[in-house]
């Protein structure tokens, strides 16, 4: 069996998929990949916390124009995640506003993005609707 690879650090595949979180002891703002210092109040303790897998688009922007071997359009948002906001693409649905809205609730749902040579599968992930 080949192995799977989070793209992101931050995204764990085991037991279920989820995002994870470092939460600033100090003010509880919540960032992406490590930290030495929180932007918010400059603490420098943090801990791990689960992110939602479920939230509500807070924002989001259909693009039409991208990089050479990009598809478009597609949907780039920002989720509301329990207080958390994750930016990621929306997934599995048309790209166009009579099937996107502000609000809508939207799941965590992981998807291959290739293999390298060893046969060992990069996972990425997105948000659909919910």
């Amino acid at each position: 069996m080949a192995a799977t690879v989070p793209l992101v650090d931050y995204l764990v595949l085991d037991p279920e998929p989820h995002l994870r979180a470092n939460r600033c002891t100090h003010c509880g703002a919540a960032f992406f990949d490590r930290r030495n210092a929180c932007a918010s109040c400059s603490g420098t303790d943090f801990e791990d916390v689960d992110v939602s897998t479920t939230g509500s688009l807070q924002s989001f922007t259909i693009v039409a124009f991208a990089a050479k071997g990009v598809p478009v359009p597609f949907v780039a948002g920002v989720v509301d995640c329990g207080g958390i906001s994750v930016r990621a693409n929306v997934v599995n649905t048309e790209p166009d506003p009579d099937h996107v809205h502000l609000g809508m609730p939207v799941r965590l749902v992981t998807f291959g993005m290739g293999a390298d040579s060893t046969g060992a599968e990069a996972i990425g992930f997105g948000f659909e609707p919910a």
